[in-house]
């Protein structure tokens, strides 16, 4: 190629320094733990191109050396004053001692140059690296249709892509025992939620990528690794399809229930055209029948026009009764009122008449409570007890007074004894000894032997039938009190004006 094409190339395809500088910051997770381990540690960087993975490294403490075979890129880099020389790849490579280089990098360089040198370059990279050291390999992502099957061959060193997987075997088959594939530069809406169309799973993929491998160290050199290596960088084509496939899906569905909705909206259409249309034919009949009332209302007019005229004179005569007729209406209303106000007055009085005597008999009721409580407190004291035997006697002589007043005592004492000398005697009666020995006595007596046989013929007869019971008085209200008679009228009174 001549002079500069490669530089004027890259310049117009590959983008602004400040770019590219900005895309490589990417690789930070993983050499800013690099320049802790090794502070001012040496790079290599194969195929430098303009410089700005020099630069950025120079920046991070890092002493990195450039080598490419374009001088224009050179150039380039001999303009910012880094350092760059003019040689292969492996040439620099080979002239490293063994473990001497923090890192080894190689940026769009592994698809100019044939497999079997891509193995040879691996195996180098591995030698010269120190423990824990890192190989960078960023090439074109064919997984990327567009870079695939277009934009790869817009540069005419190209010699074919590698696919990712198979530049991730040969490393880790080289001995790098940890090794990671990254991707690249992808846009930054495809990490949202944003819709995606085809276009995006065409040329959406991350256009290029990287397969970083570590040298083996220490666990405490490679730890703080971890995280980096254990991240998710990029987008794959498998990403987009699943995304492209789900929201088409997602739309078919929502497409599929618009239409459902569609048709859901023409039905309830159809039903109110038809409902209209029938409402439209009920309106039409209302609209006959409004006319028929219409028509006969006017006839019913034209009927009425003559008797208007004949009581056109009498005018006057109907309005004075009329008014007459509202007058009397309004008396009665009056009336009416006035009436019902009466009512209400009278059916006051009569409540208050209740309330007042309701009062009255709770009065009487409560006293009859405490005088039934006194008379139950009366029965229950040790006096009334004390006093039982002298009250029985008092009774017992008052009554044998009374008696004696009376000329009952004979009889009373007679009939307290018959029964006493009715059962002696049947006791007598059924000893046949004792029997015979009161007979041969009583003989002796004839007067007291006839008058127990009287008692003994009397006790032994039959009981006389109850006499009938005498009709009981019906009380009226003459036989009340003065105060039980006003109590009655004034409740009978109160039932028959509620009765009303």
């Amino acid at each position: 190629m001549s002079d500069n094409f490669y530089r004027a190339f890259e310049d117009r395809y590959r983008g602004a320094r400040p770019l590219i500088k900005a895309r490589l910051m990417a690789y930070q997770p993983f050499f800013a733990p690099l320049a802790a381990l090794y502070p001012g540690g040496a790079v290599l960087d194969l195929g430098c191109g303009r410089g700005e993975w020099l630069e950025l490294l120079t920046e991070h403490g890092f002493a990195p050396r450039g080598v490419d075979l374009d001088q224009g890129m050179l150039a380039a880099c001999r303009e910012r004053g880094l350092h760059a020389e003019l040689t292969d790849a492996l040439s620099a490579l080979r002239a490293c001692g063994d473990a001497s280089v923090a890192m080894v990098s190689a940026f769009h360089l592994v698809e100019h140059i044939p497999f079997d040198q891509v193995q040879l370059l691996i195996a180098e990279a591995l030698r010269v690296l120190l423990p824990g050291g890192l190989l960078i390999m960023e090439t074109p992502n064919p997984e990327n249709l567009v870079v695939g099957a277009s934009s790869f061959y817009m540069d005419p060193s190209h010699l074919k892509p590698i696919p990712a997987p198979l530049l991730e075997f040969v490393t880790g088959f080289a001995g790098f025992p940890r090794h990671k594939v990254l991707r690249l530069q992808e846009a930054a809406q495809l990490h949202t939620d944003a819709p995606i169309g085809l276009i995006n799973v065409l040329d959406g993929v991350s256009p290029d990528y990287a397969v970083l491998g570590q040298k083996d160290a220490p666990p405490e050199a490679l730890a703080a690794f971890a995280a980096p290596f254990a991240a998710k960088f990029g987008i794959g084509l498998s990403d987009l399809a699943l995304r492209f496939e789900e929201q088409d899906n997602q739309r078919r569905n929502e497409l599929h229930a618009g239409i459902a909705r569609a048709e859901h909206t023409i039905q309830r259409v159809e039903h109110a055209l038809q409902d209209g249309l029938v409402s439209l034919g009920e309106a039409h009949q209302g609209v006959a029948r409004v006319a028929a009332g219409v028509e006969q209302h006017r006839l019913r007019l034209e009927m009425a026009e003559p008797i208007l005229q004949r009581v056109g004179p009498h005018a006057d005569r109907l309005a004075e009764l009329q008014g007459q007729m509202v007058q009397q209406v309004q008396l009665a209303l009056q009336a009416q009122t006035q009436f019902q106000a009466q009512i209400g007055h009278i059916q006051g009085q009569l409540q208050g008449q209740l309330d007042a005597l309701g009062h009255r008999t709770g009065v009487a009721e409560a006293r009859a409570q405490q005088a039934d409580a006194h008379v139950a407190a009366l029965l229950a004291s040790s006096s009334w007890r004390v006093t039982a035997p002298l009250r029985a006697l008092a009774g017992t002589t008052y009554r044998l007074r009374s008696a004696a007043r009376e000329g009952r005592l004979a009889s009373g004492v007679k009939r307290r004894l018959s029964g006493p000398l009715l059962t002696f005697m049947r006791a007598m009666l059924r000893r046949p000894r004792i029997k015979r020995v009161a007979l041969t006595v009583l003989r002796r007596f004839p007067g007291l032997h006839a008058r127990l046989y009287g008692v003994l013929r009397r006790g032994n007869a039959p009981p006389p039938p109850p006499a009938a019971a005498a009709p009981t008085p019906s009380a009226s209200a003459a036989d009340l009190s003065p105060r039980e008679q006003r109590m009655y009228h004034e409740l009978k009174q109160a039932m028959e004006a509620r009765n009303k």
